[in-house]
């Protein structure tokens, strides 16, 4: 094995059979996510009974499967001083509150003023490699223009940590949203199957064929006049998951330029009224439990007053 490498073998089991290589790894390594496991079958990282396969290859009961995984490299991102509003810190995990119009990864026209490069530049290079050179520390993620709370994890055994929680939908995320319109009931919940738009594949949509298990709860904190203020309690936590699941029942947040169609907002924002308020996890080293809440922005504050 090269020393720039790491091994795993795992045998298939009878419950895990037809399903797709892919999928089963995402399964069996649930710190890695897809679209990098499927990059490591693309580069013949994976083989099964010693035979290189792709991504649509389905498992047998018995399969071995061999994963190489590379080391974590020095990523190609510089670290930027950027000032970072710290909820939480300690050796192994790091809260911070994300300002908006922020992307949390580089990624293709994003290779700077990223979360990743003030990270970098904070916890000078102590951070976990599991998600690649890309992602350094990430663990999960909000849109460039939602606020709020974004764990970053130090190294890869926090990194599992946190990633088996989230797995288990067993943190707790409290998100605070302005929408349009307002509600007959005070509280209610959403459960609706959440997946790839049929047409825009830019855009997320209810997905009664294809899409994945979504589940949010909301509950309305205040009333105003063609506008509620909500709390959204995160079940599950799919790609755009409340902007789909607000609008799917009528009330799209302010500002949202990709879900509320058809909605002009009158005052002038930079994308939805959504803010990552409250996060609440169970500590991977002392297994105590976290709680942080992140205060509102400046904008969200401002709009609430006029409002």
């Amino acid at each position: 094995m090269d020393k720039d490498t790491r091994q795993f073998c795992f045998r298939v089991t009878e419950e895990m059979e037809d399903e797709r290589i892919d999928k089963c790894l995402s399964m069996l390594m649930d710190s890695l996510s897809r679209s990098y496991i499927q990059k490591l079958l693309k580069d013949g990282q994976v083989t099964v009974n010693r035979t290189v396969v792709k991504a649509n290859y389905r498992v047998k009961a018995d399969d071995e499967i061999y994963l190489e995984l590379p080391s974590a490299e020095e990523p190609d991102i510089l670290p930027e001083d950027i000032p970072l509003e710290i909820l939480y810190e300690d050796e192994d995990v790091l809260v911070v509150n994300k300002p908006k119009n922020m992307v949390v990864h580089p990624a293709a026209g994003h290779h700077s003023h990223t979360l990743v490069n003030a990270v970098m530049f904070h916890c000078r290079g102590e951070l976990s490699g599991i998600n690649g050179i890309m992602r350094p520390g990430i663990v999960h993620r909000i849109d460039k223009d939602t606020t709020g709370s974004v764990i970053i994890c130090k190294n890869d055994y926090s990194h599992n940590h946190i990633a088996a929680q989230l797995k288990e939908h067993s943190v707790i995320r409290k998100y605070h949203a302005i929408c349009y319109g307002t509600f007959a009931e005070d509280e209610g919940s959403i459960n609706a199957p959440i997946g790839r738009h049929p047409v825009d594949r830019k855009k997320m949509a209810i997905n009664e064929k294809n899409g994945k298990h979504a589940v949010t709860h909301y509950r309305v904190l205040e009333r105003f006049k063609g506008y509620s203020y909500i709390e959204c309690i995160l079940e599950t936590g799919r790609t755009h998951q409340i902007r789909v699941h607000m609008a799917s029942i009528g009330h799209p947040l302010l500002g949202d330029e990709v879900y509320a169609e058809g909605r002009k907002s009158p005052f002038k924002l930079e994308g939805q009224c959504l803010h990552a308020k409250m996060l609440g996890f169970i500590h991977p080293r002392s297994l105590s439990y976290i709680e942080t809440d992140a205060p509102l922005p400046d904008y969200f504050r401002h709009l609430l007053h006029i409002l």
